[in-house]
């Protein structure tokens, strides 16, 4: 009889060609020729790239992105249709009652926390900012339900400036890829700062969460069909007969299997 037990899982986490599994620098940063073998990868896999949320201003898309904490964003888009015929404006949202917002957002999680935060949010921009959005991510995290990653969101997505988004997908990945060995969010958004060029972030940052949403899945990345062959924490440890994900990736509706949990 065979002492030996089942075969172990594979866990893709750090890489072990820059870090190792203890997430000490083993030989240094990435070398720049990968870096950019990256973003090659991704420019031809996913150019089109983009916020998975739908919004037509500012205002819409600081209400989406609080709304996405722990919820996909295909669940988000489905609410605020309805949420924005009822608020369009921070002036009509600041004087609802929070019952009304409860029950235009209950399909998300959180809604009652959520919907605190968006009257509050509401109210804050009509007495301290005219209705208006602020560009500025400093006072973006004052907002109620605002941390680094919706700030910096609505910096790139709303306002054009160069941004990285350090949601799930974005700190596994990188990981993944040895860009970085970091744990927290400041950190990791540190490391990509130095390996990507700041024209790229905002694009670089939907490109890999789109990455992770296609192929680079949490659970059960398809290392098989992945293009990128340079990846250090490639394995092959798949069976012939698993599906091939449709790799046609479709950036106006996202079916998003982790939810958004770093802010």
């Amino acid at each position: 009889m065979s002492t030996r037990g089942p075969k172990p899982k594979v866990f893709l986490t750090y890489s072990t060609g820059f870090y190792n599994t203890d997430r000490n620098l083993v030989n240094g940063p990435p070398p720049d020729h990968f870096v950019f073998k990256v973003i090659e990868f991704f420019d031809q896999k996913y150019p089109g790239a983009k916020c998975g949320l739908d919004y037509k201003t500012h205002f819409q898309l600081l209400v989406a992105t609080i709304l996405s904490a722990q919820c996909t964003d295909k669940r988000v888009n489905l609410v605020t249709p309805g949420f924005f015929s009822l608020f369009p404006t921070p002036e009509k949202l600041a004087v609802a009652s929070l019952k009304e917002v409860e029950e235009a957002i209950k399909s998300c999680g959180l809604f009652r926390s959520k919907a605190k935060n968006l009257k509050k949010t509401a109210q804050m921009l009509v007495s301290k900012y005219s209705g208006r959005v602020p560009g500025d991510v400093t006072l973006l995290r004052t907002f109620p339900g605002v941390g680094r990653k919706t700030a910096n969101v609505i910096m790139g997505d709303a306002f054009g400036v160069p941004s990285l988004t350090i949601d799930t997908h974005m700190a596994r990945i990188t990981q993944r890829l040895g860009l970085t060995s970091k744990p927290n969010v400041v950190a990791i958004e540190k490391d990509l700062m130095f390996l990507v060029p700041q024209f790229r972030w905002t694009l670089f940052s939907h490109q890999m969460i789109a990455h992770g949403r296609a192929l680079c899945l949490a659970r059960h990345p398809y290392c098989h069909v992945c293009a990128l062959i340079e990846c250090p924490s490639r394995t092959q440890d798949y069976q012939e007969s698993e599906p091939v994900p449709d790799l046609e990736f479709n950036f106006d509706s996202n079916s998003d299997p982790d939810t958004n949990i770093v802010t």
